[in-house]
């Protein structure tokens, strides 16, 4: 027993050195003196020789580069200034590890490739274009150029986007001034034309009221008009048939309208109406 614990120990002391383990998010390459062995690109347990063959290990997942921001000059001589997002993934450990061999290698020559393709793209575009109108079919372009590149260095390239495309800073000021001048004199054109609009529909508002009172008083006064006719012939009507009477009651009427409770008058004796009280007393 005694003789075999020693062993024991130093198999598991060597244990690393042959045996390694490759997870499903890792890929990996086996060297040997400098020289490719073989890929690893299944997750599990795997075997090396000892202290000749060395394991190399990838990223099997999707990968980012953000890039810095870089200037570009579009088709209307317009400078932007572009900052782009790609996507990618490693398709061939072995010609990554030839070409590139780290991520810090495989990232600059991303970038490189992807600043080449994106500035020969944009400079067939208009500013407009590039920022509203044909942004995602420019960044497809661009991603078919690159990916074509990257293949060379074991990158497969997903995707590439744009995060942010602006005037670059000592412009900014100027093209904000001329956009406000710009959305003043469209908001002074649509005053104008509003105020315009307002002072027709007055005029044929005012128009129309006029008409309207116009003709109201000519009915008015007609249906006034006709209401005199009327009453005139209901007097002469009822005048004809008893004037006597007809003259009584229009007196009566009369003094109804001079005379009240507190009213104090002074009649001659020969007055119609004194005569009439005299009667009455």
């Amino acid at each position: 027993m005694k003789r075999i614990l020693p062993i024991i120990i130093i198999l598991l002391l060597l244990t690393p050195s042959f045996i390694f383990t490759v997870d499903e998010r890792q890929q990996a390459i086996i060297t040997e003196l400098g020289e490719f062995k073989r890929a690893i690109l299944e997750p599990g347990l795997h075997f090396k020789k000892p202290f000749v063959e060395k394991i190399t290990r990838f990223e099997k997942r999707m990968l980012s580069t953000d890039a810095p921001p870089g200037q570009y000059l579009t088709l209307d001589k317009k400078r932007l200034v572009v900052d782009f997002l790609a996507r990618w993934r490693i398709k061939d450990p072995l010609i990554f590890f030839k070409s590139v061999r780290n991520m810090f290698a495989a990232n600059t020559r991303i970038e490189d490739i992807v600043y080449s393709e994106l500035r020969e793209e944009l400079a067939t575009h208009n500013i407009n274009e590039v920022i509203a109108e044909n942004r995602e079919l420019i960044m497809d372009k661009v991603k078919e150029g690159s990916s074509a590149k990257l293949k060379e260095y074991g990158i497969e390239l997903i995707d590439v986007r744009i995060k942010r495309a602006d005037l670059p800073t000592e412009v900014q000021q100027s093209v904000f001034e001329r956009m406000i001048a710009e959305r003043q004199r469209i908001s002074k054109r649509y005053r104008s034309e509003g105020e315009e609009e307002s002072a027709k529909i007055r005029a044929r508002t005012n128009k129309e009221k006029d008409i309207i009172i116009a003709t109201s008083y000519a009915k008015s006064e007609k249906i006034k008009g006709e209401g005199d006719k009327i009453a005139t012939q209901i007097y002469s009507d009822s005048y004809s048939k008893d004037p006597d009477f007809y003259e009584f009651w229009r007196k009566l009427e009369a003094y109804e309208k001079i005379i009240d409770e507190n009213s104090v008058i002074f009649l001659p004796i020969d007055s119609y109406l004194f005569n009439l009280l005299k009667k009455q007393y």
